[in-house]
């Protein structure tokens, strides 16, 4: 029923965040996304990072959350997410639209994905694909790595989506290295985790690396939950 439910929201979705839209040039700093999974706003956001092939440092802030969601009030000064910095340019926003098309343009040749510029037909079909999967909402105590995480993903995935909800949860902060269908990253991820397979979880203060959905959430609850 998990995986089932989680289809459901990539159907919603209208399988927004499946491929590469147009490969962005990478930034030299990783860009720093505060987001929560469920957020529909937040939802746009990671399937622009997958239609641009990009990768970000996500700092999980759910409601409830307080590892990151207070710096997060405190870095741009009011309690709205997405919130996306980025260190290459100092620039930092919130409307998901404006985030959308600021790394269209400034990282890509300006073009946005059809499904992310339907104004508010996308945010209809973000809050549907939202509400049939409302799990990921309220952080859960846990104990903070030294190191962050690294998940290999793509937003549409059910499978990823189980993997990052577990992450959003218990507040733990990961690299999203996207590696949608059409990523100039696949051939280099195969090398590394042998098949292309997603969900894939490094955890470098465990010296960990798995596959399957399950399996990563498991881990997470068994090592960092209080």
């Amino acid at each position: 029923m998990d995986v089932v439910s989680s289809a459901l929201v990539t159907g919603l979705a209208l399988g927004g965040g499946y491929r590469v839209f147009r490969t962005a040039r990478q930034p030299e700093k990783l860009l720093e996304l505060y987001e929560f999974e469920s957020c529909p706003f937040c939802r746009k956001v990671r399937e622009a990072l997958t239609a641009f092939d990009l990768d970000a440092r996500i700092y999980p802030s759910p409601p409830g959350g307080s590892r990151y969601r207070d710096v997060a009030i405190k870095l741009g000064g009011k309690s709205q997410f997405p919130l996306l910095i980025d260190p290459n340019t100092s620039r930092q926003m919130y409307e998901s639209n404006e985030i959308i098309q600021y790394l269209a343009t400034t990282y890509g040749d300006g073009s946005v994905p059809l499904t992310l510029r339907l104004g508010p037909l996308t945010d209809i079909r973000s809050g549907l694909a939202s509400a049939a999967r409302p799990f990921g909402h309220r952080a859960r105590p846990s104990r903070a790595p030294e190191k962050p995480l690294e998940l290999f993903s793509f937003e549409a995935s059910p499978f990823c989506r189980i993997a990052r909800e577990a992450l959003c949860r218990l507040e733990i902060p990961y690299t999203l290295h996207n590696v949608g269908k059409g990523s100039a990253k696949r051939d280099a991820y195969v090398a590394r985790s042998g098949r292309m397979m997603v969900p894939f979880l490094v955890d470098p203060n465990t010296d960990t690396a798995m596959f399957e959905s399950a399996e990563i959430a498991r881990y997470l609850e068994s090592t960092y939950a209080s």
